[in-house]
């Protein structure tokens, strides 16, 4: 077998395809941790194989040559169909138990999620669980996670998805900020209170003006994207804010502002790859999650 006959091996491809998103080896190696040395020979001992230079060597980094870049396209597929055939192999697995990384947004993962895979936990004691809060949509068909609960509809192909029912969210304050500050009676009450919603993250503004309210990000005295610390804003009695209504009605000191008027609503979508679906504690993850998170959301309304 020549060597134009003889497949390279796919951690060549795969470190070449790293070197070649990151753009040389010590960001290489920063990213996805590895040695240098390695990466190094790796680039080496494919080029060789293949008979052609992959990268132009510079002070700061790596360029690809001509057909640098035109194999660094085929080299994304080959990893993904690796990803693919991994997926295959985990779904073989029928034993309940391992491994199950769930990705949900901050605001899922910190307040609906605990309870739900708690249950999950005390039933299948052989299951652990690694659970990656992000408003960032991950890639399930690289395997960044098994199951994501997401707000929008996934458009990926190759996955399942389920639509569970709609997260509601209110405009709440704590008692003691609105017997120092008064109630709200209108949507017009509200620019006269200091109100607390995203600093690059529209969503709570887009949700007052849906109400009927003309405000803008400068009306906003407390603005911060992060979940958590936003909640902390509101609980501390720093203003009227945005919160899931089964988080509002989770703090007996907390009040909601304006109870008549429509909540914001989001869709809650829970996903998975569609050959993960044949494993068994994926699956059983899955099939929880549907259950009690759709149950969760259905007694928000009641």
């Amino acid at each position: 077998m020549n060597r134009h006959e003889r497949l390279p091996k796919l951690q060549l491809i795969q470190s070449f395809a790293q070197v070649a998103e990151h753009g040389s080896l010590a960001a290489t190696v920063k990213a996805l941790g590895g040695s240098p040395a390695t990466l190094s020979r790796h680039i080496s001992t494919l080029e060789a194989e293949l008979g052609v230079t992959l990268f132009v060597r510079r002070g700061d980094g790596l360029s690809l040559t001509e057909t640098g870049v035109a194999l660094f396209a085929h080299a994304a597929d080959l990893t993904k169909a690796a990803h693919r055939f991994a997926s295959v192999a985990a779904g073989r697995d029928q034993a309940i138990v391992g491994t199950v990384r769930i990705t949900a947004s901050k605001g899922v993962s910190g307040f609906l999620l605990p309870k739900v895979m708690e249950r999950l936990a005390r039933e299948e004691p052989e299951i652990d669980f690694e659970l990656v809060p992000s408003d960032a949509e991950a890639n399930l068909l690289l395997r960044e996670a098994d199951i994501a609960v997401r707000m929008f509809r996934p458009t990926q192909s190759n996955l399942i998805a389920r639509k569970l029912g709609e997260l509601s969210f209110g405009l709440y304050a704590t008692r003691a900020y609105l017997d120092r500050r008064g109630t709200p009676a209108s949507v017009a009450d509200l620019a006269a209170h200091d109100l607390i919603g995203g600093d690059a993250d529209g969503q709570v503004l887009k949700g007052l003006q849906t109400l009927g309210l003309d405000t803008d990000r400068e009306s906003l005295r407390y603005r911060c994207d992060d979940r958590f610390t936003a909640w902390q804003l509101l609980t501390a009695g720093c203003g009227i804010g945005v919160a899931q209504l089964l988080q509002g009605r989770s703090r007996p000191d907390l009040v909601r502002v304006l109870p008549d008027t429509p909540s914001f609503t989001l869709p809650v979508w829970l996903t998975c790859h569609s050959e993960l679906r044949t494993s068994t504690r994926v699956r059983r993850a899955y099939d929880h999650i549907a259950t009690h998170l759709g149950a969760e959301l259905k007694a928000q309304m009641e």
